[in-house]
C-alpha cells in the first residue's frame, strides 16, 4: 500500500482528500502546516507528497525544496489556485512532479497520483537512463521549428557539447534525445540527470559515484551517471543549479575524460558526450560569478534555443493531434478532435507551461470527454480566467512584441516605446516584450536606456 503525505491547511478539504485517497487503497497522513509536514516527512516513510502552495507558515515551493533535500526521488505534487498557476509552473522547473489546480477534479487527481507513484517505484538509475524512441518528438512546421531541427541535423553527427536554452516545458529533453538518436552514439546509453532535483550534498555522488563508507548513509558502492553514460550521451538538465564545487569536478571530467568517485582514489576513464539544458541565462550567471566561465565555454561548443509555444502558433494543431492520440492510447479513449470553442480557447491562451502544459490539458480533456469531441466543459477553468484577465488588460494572449524576431537596430526603439507604455514598470515591459527582466536590464544597459 503506497503511503501519501498530504500537507494542506484547509481542514475540510484535507479530510475530503484523505477520504478519497483511502477509498482508493492508499495510506494517508495529514499535516496542516509546512514545517509540520517536513518534520512528518523526515520521520516517516512516504511514497508521494501532496502539498498546497499557500500554507500558513511557508509556500509549497519552500516545503517541496526541503523535502527534495531529504529525498530527491520522492515525487511532490503542488496543489494550487488559479492565482498561483505561474508559480506552480516554476515549481515544476524546481523539481515538482506536477501541479493540480483547485477545485480538484477527482479523476484528474487520481491519474496524476498513479503517474507519480509509477515513477517513484523505479529506482534512480532506471529514471535517469532513459530509452530513446522513434516518433517521441513532434517536429512542427513553423519557421522556428524548421530552424531548430536544422540545428539538430547539423550538430547531431558531431561530438560537440551542446547547450539547449528555452523556457520550462518547451521540450528541451526531447531535443537532447533527438540529438542523441541522430548521433553516432545512438546505439549507446542516453542518461538524463535533473540537476535541479539534486541536493548540494548528493550531486557529486550522483554524477561521479561513491564508495561504501564515503559519507553517512553510503552503505554500498554507487556507480555515477558519468560512468553509466560511458560511450553514450549525458544530458544535464538545469545545469545552472550545480554548486560551484561540483562545477569544478564537472569541468575536470569533461577536460580530462576522468571521473573520481566520492571517497575513492581510483580514477575512471569515460567517453561521454555532454548535452546541457537551462531556462536561465548562463552568461548572466557567469557575470555574477555563480557559474564558472571556463566550464561555460566547455559546454558551449554549440548553442540552440527551443522556442516557446507562444512563438509556434503554426505548430499548435500538430501538437494537439499528437497529444490527443497519445492520450487516447493511454486512457483507452476514442476522442477524434476538439470543437470550435475549444480551439478558440487554445488559440487565445498564452500557455505559460508551454508543451508540458498543453500535453496535460489535452490529456485531462480526453479523460473527461465522453463523446468524440472535446467541449469547453473539459477545459480547466483557470484557462478561461487567464484569457479574461488578458482581455481586461487590453492585450492579446500572445506577446505583442517578440525581441527574438527583431534586428538590433529596431530593438532600442521598441524597448523605449514599451517602457513608456508600461509607465517604466520593467516587469510589465519585460512581459510585453516576451523576455525576462534580467534580459531587459542587459539590453537597457547595452543601448544606454535610463
Amino acid at each position: 500500500m503506497a503511503s501519501i503525505l498530504v500537507i494542506e491547511d484547509d481542514l475540510t478539504f484535507s479530510r475530503i482528500l484523505e477520504g478519497f485517497l483511502k477509498k482508493h487503497k492508499y495510506s494517508v497522513q495529514l499535516s496542516h502546516k509546512g514545517k509540520e509536514g517536513v518534520k512528518a516527512f523526515s520521520s516517516g516513510s512516504f511514497d508521494l507528497v501532496l502539498v498546497d502552495y499557500r500554507l500558513p507558515d511557508a509556500t509549497g515551493m519552500d516545503v517541496m525544496l526541503e523535502i527534495k533535500s531529504i529525498s530527491p526521488e520522492t515525487p511532490v505534487i503542488i496543489m494550487t489556485s488559479f492565482s498561483d498557476i505561474r508559480t506552480a509552473v516554476k515549481a515544476i522547473k524546481a523539481g515538482a512532479f506536477e501541479y493540480i489546480t483547485k477545485p480538484v477534479n477527482p479523476d484528474e487527481l487520481l491519474m496524476i497520483v498513479l503517474q507519480a507513484l509509477k515513477k517513484e517505484k523505479r529506482n534512480i538509475s532506471e529514471v535517469s537512463v532513459a530509452p530513446v524512441t522513434n516518433g517521441a518528438f513532434v517536429q512542427g512546421k513553423s519557421v522556428q521549428s524548421e530552424q531548430l531541427h536544422e540545428y539538430i541535423r547539423l550538430v547531431a553527427p558531431t561530438d560537440m557539447s551542446v547547450i539547449i536554452e528555452g523556457e520550462s516545458g518547451t521540450g528541451k529533453e526531447y531535443v537532447a534525445r533527438t540529438i542523441h538518436q541522430q548521433s553516432k552514439r545512438s546505439k549507446q546509453t542516453f542518461v538524463a540527470v535533473d540537476c535541479g532535483a539534486l541536493s548540494k550534498d548528493l550531486a557529486a555522488s550522483e554524477l561521479f559515484g561513491h564508495v561504501k563508507g564515503a559519507f553517512t548513509g553510503a552503505s554500498q558502492d554507487k556507480t555515477g551517471q558519468f560512468e553509466m553514460a560511458n560511450g553514450g550521451t549525458l544530458f544535464l538538465d538545469e545545469v545552472g543549479n550545480l554548486s560551484y564545487e561540483v562545477q569544478v569536478k564537472l569541468l575536470r571530467a569533461i577536460q580530462e575524460r576522468i571521473v573520481q568517485p566520492v571517497g575513492s582514489n581510483k580514477e575512471i576513464r569515460v567517453d561521454v558526450r555532454i548535452i546541457t539544458a537551462t531556462n536561465d541565462d548562463l552568461q548572466e550567471s557567469v557575470r555574477k560569478g555563480q557559474f564558472r566561465e571556463d566550464l561555460y565555454h566547455r559546454l558551449n561548443e554549440f548553442k540552440m534555443r527551443v522556442p516557446s509555444l507562444r512563438e509556434r502558433h503554426d505548430d499548435v494543431e500538430e501538437f494537439l493531434n499528437f497529444f490527443r492520440t497519445s492520450a487516447n492510447k493511454e486512457l483507452g479513449k476514442n476522442v477524434i478532435g476538439f470543437d470550435d470553442e475549444v480551439r478558440s480557447i487554445f488559440a487565445s491562451y498564452d500557455w505559460p507551461g508551454n508543451l508540458r502544459e498543453l500535453k496535460n490539458v489535452v490529456k485531462r480533456a480526453v479523460l473527461l470527454t465522453t463523446g468524440e469531441l472535446v467541449h469547453a466543459e473539459a477545459i480547466p477553468s483557470e484557462m478561461f480566467a487567464a484569457i479574461k484577465e488578458l482581455e481586461a488588460k487590453g492585450k492579446p494572449a500572445a506577446p505583442v512584441y517578440d525581441l527574438k524576431a527583431l534586428q538590433e537596430v529596431q530593438e532600442r526603439e521598441m524597448i523605449v516605446r514599451t517602457l513608456k507604455e508600461a509607465r517604466y514598470n520593467k516587469s510589465k515591459a519585460a512581459r510585453i516584450l516576451n523576455i525576462d527582466r534580467k534580459t531587459l536590464y542587459l539590453k537597457m544597459e547595452k543601448y544606454g536606456i535610463e
